[in-house]
């Protein structure tokens, strides 16, 4: 394959991604790391570093996508900004743990792991489970300790966090606006540490392929923060015009066969 014709394939994986994050309301990650980890293995990169690479890649695009979100949400007023920083040490700790544990993770490991976290998020969207709202007021540790839960789990899955922090934030009284945008504002921290910390434990390994640094992959980094940002925007015009339950339903098919794959391979 040429590099313009990998470049291509990537900016079309970004149009893709960016369309999908928009029409299904999910991070960009759930569809950029199987797409990265299938594009990977057609350039011939080596399977025992291939999960690790897409996992890498996606966090770092997801820092770029998701800062367009976080201002928006910022100019709203709707990010809670004492729950956001009471989060904020443990989301980037976390970060940091969750790679560090992909880092000691086989790729098969770590994309079986991938595939069973993908499975209960498809079985959450068939059921219609949605977060309950409530007025728990929890203290620092507890904020702390949630930090960290959801910056590793999304470090180590190359995703922004929002599963797991919008439900969370809800419990702890926040309106759906609230822990939409703040959830958004937590997926920044997540995403940066966690790619800086890939590119730390990748660094120099020997399987690398070119264009990459630590396990980032720039050309791929390059190719989706072109083109799923504006790409991002159709998707959501598209959700206001098809059915909600169908799409639900779609997504939440598209999602158990992706981590059936990745359970199975």
């Amino acid at each position: 394959m040429t590099a313009l014709s990998i470049l291509v394939g990537y900016l079309a994986l970004g149009a893709a991604a960016g369309t999908m994050a928009g029409l299904f309301g999910v991070g960009g990650g759930l569809i950029i790391v199987p797409v990265l980890v299938f594009a990977f293995g057609l350039q011939g990169v080596a399977p025992e570093i291939t999960m690790h690479l897409a996992v890498g890649t996606s966090l770092a695009t997801i820092v770029i996508t998701g800062a367009s979100s976080t201002l928006g949400h910022f100019r709203k007023g709707s990010i809670h900004r004492p729950w956001f920083m009471a989060l904020l040490p443990g989301l980037m700790l976390g970060a940091i743990g969750g790679g560090l544990i992909a880092d000691n993770l086989s790729g098969t490991v770590l994309g079986t792991l991938f595939g069973i976290f993908v499975l209960l998020l498809a079985t959450k969207m068939v059921l219609g489970l949605t977060p309950k709202p409530g007025s728990l007021a929890p203290g620092t540790i507890a904020m702390t300790f949630a930090g960290g839960v959801v910056g590793a789990i999304s470090a180590l899955f190359g995703i922004g966090g929002g599963a797991m922090t919008v439900p969370w934030l809800s419990r702890c009284g926040a309106s759906m606006t609230q822990a939409v945008g703040t959830s958004a504002a937590c997926g920044l921290p997540i995403a940066a540490v966690g790619a800086i910390t890939f590119i730390v434990v990748g660094w120099g390994n020997p399987l690398l392929p070119p264009w990459a640094t630590g396990f980032v992959m720039w050309p791929a980094f390059i190719g989706i923060v072109l083109t799923s940002v504006p790409f991002a925007r159709i998707g959501v015009r598209l959700a206001h015009v098809l059915p909600a339950h169908i799409l639900r339903y779609a997504f939440a098919t598209l999602l158990a066969i992706v981590g059936m794959r990745f359970i199975l391979t």
